[in-house]
């Protein structure tokens, strides 16, 4: 019996494994695919929710990551039929069940190394739009699976592991707030 040869699928780019239908990219794909070039960052959106207290100081809500209980601000994959700023808005609601005005226009970006089960990393570059909170719902998609506490700008900027963002975080603070949407 004779193997009939079957004609090789084109090369497909890690890149191509995040143009899925769904919420989240096709992981398997791009892991996969990942060993035969080096990737150019992935993307990822982030909401950072802010508010302001009695006396006009700004407070920044984190989250803990599902993972390593690390301290994070919302944040996910693009989604296919919205904008990126919308997306952000989305991650905030699923995450911490934030609802407010999200910026239009990212206020920067952090990178960092995204790491999947396997252990592998993949690096990440996150747009951040800022967030004015106005309501918390009581309940929310990811409840029972983070905590969520608001912090001063500077402490927010201490507690969380990557230096673009805690240089973000930082600077935030001193901007005016009409800046922040």
């Amino acid at each position: 019996m004779q193997k009939q040869h079957q004609k090789p699928r084109p090369p497909t780019s890690p890149r191509s494994a995040l143009k899925t239908s769904s919420k989240r990219p096709n992981l398997k794909k791009l892991l996969r695919k990942a060993h035969v070039k080096p990737l150019k960052p992935l993307k990822q959106v982030a909401a950072l929710p802010f508010r302001v207290d009695a006396e006009g100081r700004i407070e920044i809500l984190l989250i803990t990551s599902r993972d390593t209980g690390r301290w994070i601000i919302p944040k996910g994959w693009p989604m296919s039929g919205r904008k990126a700023h919308q997306a952000a808005e989305r991650e905030a609601f699923e995450e911490a069940g934030l609802k407010g005005q999200i910026a239009a226009s990212p206020v920067g970006r952090y990178h960092y190394q995204k790491r999947f089960d396997h252990g592998r990393a993949f690096p990440c570059m996150v747009r951040v739009y800022p967030l004015r909170v106005e309501a918390q719902h009581a309940r929310w998609p990811e409840q029972d699976q983070r905590t969520l506490r608001w912090f001063p700008p500077e402490e927010a900027a201490r507690l969380v592991h990557e230096d673009e963002l805690q240089e973000l975080l930082a600077d935030f603070a001193v901007r005016p707030v009409e800046s922040h949407g």
